[in-house]
């Protein structure tokens, strides 16, 4: 199992989230609920993607950080 970044920032009352250390990987939620689950989904399509193109999965930077972010938090590749 991977672990990643995640980054949150609020912005016109939609939370907007990225994976810091996983280029592509993004998504939205009204709450942070639903921004996790959004994010958590996003994140596995896209290493789906990457290992069904056979490309490897991106090493996971613990220093990444977002200094504009509301929220940094750890998301983990199931």
């Amino acid at each position: 199992m991977l672990t990643y970044k995640a980054s949150c920032k609020t912005a016109e009352g939609v939370i907007l989230a990225e994976v810091l250390d996983f280029p592509g990987v993004i998504a939205y939620g009204n709450s942070m609920d639903e921004t996790r689950r959004n994010l958590a989904s996003a994140l596995r399509d896209m290493a789906e993607t990457n290992l069904l193109a056979g490309e490897a999965l991106p090493l996971a930077k613990p220093n990444a950080t977002d200094l504009d972010a509301d929220l940094e938090e750890p998301i983990q590749v199931l």
